[in-house]
């Protein structure tokens, strides 16, 4: 099972890590219950590898996903997009059959 860190989404980690003082900062990726579609994304950062994490690295920036949200995941790339309305992390998941209108929650297939 992968997951894909694009090397933009890499940068911005590597760019945020520099400015907070923190090297060691990774990009955590999860799948939490709720939301408009019935599941929603949660994004973060952490500076430890959880024991059930699974790591995927591009750039030498390290991505985690948990063992239970890998699955939901499985062939997702996690990009960072900076566009007129703002910058942010996106994920494109093949898995998912529909999504809200924020692209912050979505459905399976």
């Amino acid at each position: 099972m992968t997951v894909e860190l694009t090397s933009a989404a890499a940068a911005r980690v590597a760019t945020l890590a520099e400015n907070e003082g923190k090297p060691k900062l990774m990009l955590r990726v999860g799948v939490l219950g709720g939301g408009c579609s019935g599941f929603q994304y949660e994004i973060g950062f952490a500076e430890e590898i959880g024991k059930d994490d699974q790591v995927f690295e591009t750039d030498g920036i390290k991505m985690l996903i948990d063992e239970t949200s890998l699955p939901f995941l499985t062939g997702a790339k996690v990009d960072f997009v900076q566009e007129l309305i703002g910058a942010s992390f996106r994920i494109d998941n093949p898995n998912a059959n529909a999504s809200c209108g924020c692209g912050s929650s979505f459905s399976l297939l």
